[in-house]
Protein backbone atom coordinates (compact mmCIF):
# COMPACT_ATOMS: atom_id res chain seq x y z
CA UNK A 1 0.00 0.00 0.00
CA UNK A 2 1.75 3.15 -0.89
CA UNK A 3 0.65 6.54 1.02
CA UNK A 4 0.43 9.69 -1.02
CA UNK A 5 1.82 12.87 1.02
CA UNK A 6 -0.48 15.42 0.56
CA UNK A 7 1.68 19.22 0.70
CA UNK A 8 -0.51 19.63 3.92
CA UNK A 9 1.11 15.93 5.45
CA UNK A 10 4.51 17.17 4.07
CA UNK A 11 4.38 20.38 5.96
CA UNK A 12 3.05 19.16 9.25
CA UNK A 13 5.86 16.24 9.27
CA UNK A 14 8.64 18.77 8.09
CA UNK A 15 6.99 20.99 11.43
CA UNK A 16 7.80 18.01 13.47
CA UNK A 17 10.86 17.11 12.31
CA UNK A 18 12.06 21.10 13.13
CA UNK A 19 10.59 20.69 16.30
CA UNK A 20 12.21 17.78 17.20
CA UNK A 21 15.73 18.93 15.77
CA UNK A 22 15.54 22.23 17.99
CA UNK A 23 14.04 20.27 20.68
CA UNK A 24 17.26 17.63 20.92
CA UNK A 25 19.89 20.67 19.80
CA UNK A 26 18.40 22.14 23.16
CA UNK A 27 18.67 19.14 25.08
CA UNK A 28 22.29 18.31 23.80
CA UNK A 29 23.17 21.54 25.16
CA UNK A 30 22.07 20.91 28.37
CA UNK A 31 23.96 17.49 28.75
CA UNK A 32 27.42 19.46 26.83
CA UNK A 33 26.88 21.95 29.74
CA UNK A 34 26.06 19.93 32.67
CA UNK A 35 28.98 17.20 31.25
CA UNK A 36 31.13 19.62 31.73
CA UNK A 37 30.21 20.70 34.93
CA UNK A 38 29.73 17.75 36.46
CA UNK A 39 33.92 16.69 35.85
CA UNK A 40 34.41 19.85 37.56
CA UNK A 41 32.25 18.82 41.02
CA UNK A 42 33.88 17.19 43.75
CA UNK A 43 32.37 14.01 45.71
CA UNK A 44 30.96 15.67 48.17
CA UNK A 45 28.84 18.23 46.78
CA UNK A 46 25.13 17.45 47.60
CA UNK A 47 23.59 17.73 44.64
CA UNK A 48 25.88 15.23 42.75
CA UNK A 49 24.04 12.24 42.82
CA UNK A 50 20.71 14.43 41.34
CA UNK A 51 22.59 16.19 38.96
CA UNK A 52 23.76 12.72 37.48
CA UNK A 53 20.66 11.23 37.54
CA UNK A 54 19.15 14.51 35.66
CA UNK A 55 22.22 14.04 33.07
CA UNK A 56 21.35 10.43 32.53
CA UNK A 57 17.44 10.96 32.32
CA UNK A 58 18.02 13.22 29.66
CA UNK A 59 20.51 10.86 27.64
CA UNK A 60 17.60 8.60 27.76
CA UNK A 61 15.29 11.10 26.21
CA UNK A 62 17.52 12.17 23.62
CA UNK A 63 17.83 8.80 22.69
CA UNK A 64 13.91 8.42 22.63
CA UNK A 65 13.86 11.38 20.40
CA UNK A 66 16.35 10.25 18.33
CA UNK A 67 14.17 6.83 17.44
CA UNK A 68 10.82 9.67 16.84
CA UNK A 69 12.97 11.79 14.25
CA UNK A 70 14.07 8.70 12.29
CA UNK A 71 10.92 7.36 12.59
CA UNK A 72 9.80 10.55 10.92
CA UNK A 73 12.64 11.40 8.34
CA UNK A 74 13.52 8.11 7.02
CA UNK A 75 9.99 7.92 5.25
CA UNK A 76 10.15 11.97 4.37
CA UNK A 77 13.88 11.23 2.64
CA UNK A 78 12.91 8.45 1.04
CA UNK A 79 10.12 10.13 -0.80
CA UNK A 80 11.94 13.29 -1.44
CA UNK A 81 11.79 13.75 -5.35
CA UNK A 82 15.17 15.95 -4.74
CA UNK A 83 17.35 12.97 -4.64
CA UNK A 84 18.05 13.43 -8.08
CA UNK A 85 19.28 16.77 -7.74
CA UNK A 86 22.37 16.33 -6.28
CA UNK A 87 24.53 19.60 -4.87
CA UNK A 88 27.99 20.18 -5.49
CA UNK A 89 28.24 20.01 -1.33
CA UNK A 90 26.49 17.06 -1.11
CA UNK A 91 28.58 14.32 0.18
CA UNK A 92 30.38 16.84 2.86
CA UNK A 93 26.45 17.61 3.98
CA UNK A 94 25.69 13.48 4.16
CA UNK A 95 28.66 12.69 5.89
CA UNK A 96 28.29 15.53 8.03
CA UNK A 97 24.98 14.67 8.88
CA UNK A 98 25.67 10.51 9.20
CA UNK A 99 28.34 10.80 11.60
CA UNK A 100 26.13 13.36 13.58
CA UNK A 101 23.32 10.44 13.87
CA UNK A 102 26.11 8.22 14.92
CA UNK A 103 27.21 10.53 17.97
CA UNK A 104 23.62 10.71 18.71
CA UNK A 105 23.83 7.00 19.02
CA UNK A 106 26.91 6.03 20.55
CA UNK A 107 27.57 9.26 23.05
CA UNK A 108 24.62 7.85 25.01
CA UNK A 109 25.31 4.58 24.69
CA UNK A 110 28.68 4.73 25.86
CA UNK A 111 27.63 6.55 28.90
CA UNK A 112 25.32 3.87 29.68
CA UNK A 113 28.39 1.79 29.50
CA UNK A 114 30.32 4.20 31.66
CA UNK A 115 27.47 3.90 34.38
CA UNK A 116 26.76 0.28 34.48
CA UNK A 117 30.01 -0.85 34.56
CA UNK A 118 30.76 1.66 37.14
CA UNK A 119 27.85 0.20 39.35
CA UNK A 120 25.82 3.14 38.82
CA UNK A 121 22.14 2.70 37.99
CA UNK A 122 20.36 4.84 35.26
CA UNK A 123 16.83 5.76 37.54
CA UNK A 124 14.41 7.98 35.75
CA UNK A 125 13.51 11.38 37.00
CA UNK A 126 13.85 9.65 40.72
CA UNK A 127 11.24 7.76 39.96
CA UNK A 128 13.09 4.44 40.86
CA UNK A 129 12.06 2.92 38.00
CA UNK A 130 16.27 2.09 36.34
CA UNK A 131 16.80 0.69 33.72
CA UNK A 132 18.50 -2.84 33.39
CA UNK A 133 22.24 -3.60 33.75
CA UNK A 134 23.57 -4.61 30.20
CA UNK A 135 27.25 -4.40 31.70
CA UNK A 136 28.45 -6.14 35.14
CA UNK A 137 30.67 -3.80 37.76
CA UNK A 138 33.89 -3.63 36.06
CA UNK A 139 36.45 -1.20 36.71
CA UNK A 140 38.73 -1.75 33.37
CA UNK A 141 35.30 -1.29 31.29
CA UNK A 142 33.95 1.95 33.51
CA UNK A 143 37.58 3.22 32.32
CA UNK A 144 36.78 2.53 28.94
CA UNK A 145 33.29 3.80 29.20
CA UNK A 146 34.87 7.68 30.27
CA UNK A 147 37.28 7.73 27.75
CA UNK A 148 34.79 6.58 25.04
CA UNK A 149 32.10 9.21 26.29
CA UNK A 150 34.39 11.66 26.86
CA UNK A 151 36.16 11.54 23.62
CA UNK A 152 32.96 10.90 21.83
CA UNK A 153 31.16 13.58 23.65
CA UNK A 154 34.00 16.26 21.95
CA UNK A 155 34.06 14.71 18.70
CA UNK A 156 30.45 15.28 18.19
CA UNK A 157 30.99 18.69 19.34
CA UNK A 158 33.14 19.42 16.65
CA UNK A 159 30.92 18.01 14.33
CA UNK A 160 27.81 20.15 15.87
CA UNK A 161 30.01 23.17 14.79
CA UNK A 162 30.58 21.78 11.72
CA UNK A 163 26.72 21.47 10.71
CA UNK A 164 26.28 24.60 12.90
CA UNK A 165 28.95 25.91 9.85
CA UNK A 166 27.20 24.70 7.01
CA UNK A 167 24.05 25.67 7.52
CA UNK A 168 25.19 29.33 8.06
CA UNK A 169 23.56 30.91 5.64
CA UNK A 170 19.80 29.53 7.14
CA UNK A 171 20.52 30.19 10.41
CA UNK A 172 21.55 33.43 9.25
CA UNK A 173 18.01 34.13 7.58
CA UNK A 174 16.40 33.16 10.99
CA UNK A 175 17.99 35.21 12.99
CA UNK A 176 17.10 38.47 10.83
CA UNK A 177 13.13 37.36 11.08
CA UNK A 178 13.36 36.70 14.75
CA UNK A 179 14.96 40.32 15.02
CA UNK A 180 12.99 41.65 12.44
CA UNK A 181 9.70 40.19 14.20
CA UNK A 182 10.77 41.50 17.46
CA UNK A 183 11.64 44.96 16.45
Amino acid sequence: MTVIATPKIKKITQERLWFLHWLMASFYLLLFAGGIYMIHLGRDVLYRRPLYDFHKTLGVIVMSLLLARITFLLPVQLNNKRLSQLKKNWMQKFVVHTSLYLFMIFVPLSGYLLSNAGGHDIIIFGTNIAFPQLFVKNRQLALLGTNLHFWLSYTFLVFIILHTLQQWRYLRGIWRRFYKMSV
